[in-house]
């Protein structure tokens, strides 16, 4: 099935709420088949290139290119070799590809965005005194963008997790979401190895029970991201600027200052 960004067949895509025995028993990674026609191979990246070339896509998705639902079935297939806790695998993705419900939840988004970001807050006046500001300026921008344009996107894809209860438990939470936003993080990798864009946001969890009211979920589904896919808009994407490595690497302990190697 093909999704365009110009309604013409919209539809909501849910994945099974329950699994059987033998939903759950080991799958290949990637078929073996050919790909069906239509949906390309993927993109032959070393597991490098992959990890530092998958960025969150702002201004480059292609709202006017149609995208077929079986790449983003691959891509949540991929994701689900995800480590889990417990392997109880409790994620749920939601493919939102209906124009009008698209729409709903990117007035929502945008709404938020805007709360968090007002356009008084936008850099205005002379060009950035620094690197790190123009880069700040640079990313305000791409966010607005996308925040602007956000419901022109083909599909919206909506990780989430069912709780064992109703609430989200007291103290840390690290190990609760760490069974679904690795499986989040894999499923744009994939979309990056298949050509596709993707950005990572979460400015729609600050309005998050209105998206839920949206979309019928039940109480103990919880969303952890919001990723717009897309077909993109030129070629090539480069590893994104960072510290160096050094000024975030502790060597046993906090102060251990890291030397380069344990025999310096």
């Amino acid at each position: 099935m093909t999704v365009n960004a110009d309604p013409t067949e919209p539809q909501q895509v849910l994945f099974p709420d329950a699994l059987s025995p033998d939903a759950l028993a080991p799958e290949p990674l990637l078929p073996e088949a050919p790909s069906p026609a239509g949906v390309p191979s993927p993109e032959v990246l070393s597991p490098d290139e992959l990890l530092t070339t998958t960025r969150s896509v702002r201004r480059r998705l292609d709202p006017s290119r149609p995208l077929d639902l079986a790449l983003v079935k691959e891509c949540v297939e991929i994701a689900q070799q995800a480590p889990n806790g417990g392997n109880t695998q409790r994620w749920h993705w939601l493919v939102v590809a209906d124009p009008e419900l698209r729409c709903r939840i990117a007035a929502v988004y945008r709404r938020a965005f805007e709360a968090r970001n007002p356009p008084a807050d936008l850099p205005a006046g002379p060009p950035p005194a620094t690197p790190e500001q123009g880069a700040h300026a640079r990313m305000m921008a791409s966010g607005r963008h996308l925040a602007d344009r956000l419901h022109e996107i083909p599909v919206l894809v909506i990780p989430c997790l069912r709780l064992s209860g109703k609430g989200l438990p007291e103290g840390s939470q690290a190990g609760l979401w760490g069974s679904l936003l690795p499986a989040a993080w894999s499923y744009m990798l994939a979309a990056r190895a298949r050509g596709l864009g993707t950005a990572w946001t979460t400015a729609h969890l600050d309005a998050e029970q209105e998206v839920a009211a949206l979309l019928g979920l039940p109480e103990d589904v919880r969303q952890g991201a919001l990723i717009p896919t897309a077909h993109v808009l030129g070629d090539g994407f480069r590893p994104a600027p960072r510290r160096p490595v050094e000024s975030v690497l502790h060597l046993d302990g906090w102060d251990g200052a890291w030397g380069g190697g344990l025999d310096d």
